[in-house]
């Protein structure tokens, strides 16, 4: 077993924390991983991304040329990487922040989400990241949203243990949303 997720956005929208989040699951999970971060110097506002491989075996590499699967968080991420996820890939789009427009890959499943939507809703828009966390692990089964649930005490400051229960709540939104699938 293999999985990739490249996870594209700017910064502050906890792009970097939710590859943390994946890779300590793995991890919790008994699996290898390779988590690979980048941003601006700028950060806030600036481009945010990385790169997480997870294995049952050994992780050769943490850069993903083509990724299996991208998690795609604003519009510029979009018009700059959609166009990279493999053949039979998955690509989960942020549709609150990103229009699809005329993006015609039909060798690929374009999973819309409407992230900043749905943590308002759940009542922090700081919680896209974990809407997007939770449809990438409904989908593909990567890791267990138990496992999700336990690693948030490994990713996040002591002093923010008593937002668990709502990043929780916007997992699990997030993975009851990843069935909102085309094929386009």
């Amino acid at each position: 077993m293999r999985h990739d997720v490249f996870i594209a956005g700017f910064g502050g929208q906890g792009v970097l924390l939710a590859g943390n989040l994946l890779g300590y699951a793995a991890i919790g999970e008994g699996k290898n991983v390779s988590f690979f971060p980048s941003y601006g110097v700028e950060k806030r506002g600036g481009a945010a991304m990385c790169t997480v491989v997870i294995a049952d075996g050994e992780v050769g590499s943490p850069v993903v040329g083509n990724p299996s699967v991208s998690i795609i968080l604003n519009q510029a991420s979009f018009d700059k990487f959609a166009s990279r996820v493999k053949a039979g890939g998955i690509c989960i789009v942020n549709t609150s922040l990103v229009e699809v427009g005329d993006f015609a890959r039909s060798d690929i499943e374009l999973i819309r989400i409407p992230m900043n939507e749905i943590a308002i809703q759940l009542g922090d828009a700081r919680m896209v990241n974990m809407v997007a966390v939770g449809a990438y692990a409904g989908k593909t089964g990567a890791v267990s949203l138990h496992s999700l649930e336990e690693a948030l005490r490994e990713t996040l400051p002591e002093r923010n243990h008593k937002f668990i229960p709502a990043n929780v709540k916007a997992i699990e939104a997030g993975a009851q949303n990843c069935g909102n699938s085309l094929r386009n």
